[in-house]
């Protein structure tokens, strides 16, 4: 019964802590966000460069984007690729060889 009430106490104290760090983490964290997206908002407006887009622009560039993502995955791709090849020989030869 001792180990029980122990683990009870222990799991609410470890309840309670976590959730007050958490609490504190969650609110740095938010108001971190909050000023760096301020900022962002003013240098933006500053400087003039956001312009409204029209819905046909900003399709054709998040198709670009989307394309410009898949080649970079593509390349990923092919660059793991070659270098499991060799691996993937070896082993293939290792399991002929002990048949």
């Amino acid at each position: 019964m001792s180990q029980r009430d122990g683990f009870t106490g222990g799991f609410l104290v470890g309840t309670l802590v976590g959730g007050i760090v958490g609490g504190i983490i969650g609110a740095v964290v938010t108001s971190r966000l909050e000023n760096n997206n301020e900022e962002e908002g003013s240098s933006l407006l500053k400087s003039g460069k956001r312009d409204k887009l029209s819905p046909e622009e900003s399709i054709e560039m998040a198709r670009h984007r989307l394309e410009d993502k898949i080649a970079q995955l593509n390349h990923a791709i092919d660059d793991v690729r070659q270098q499991l090849g060799p691996v993937e020989k070896h082993s293939i030869e290792q399991e002929t060889s002990s048949d």
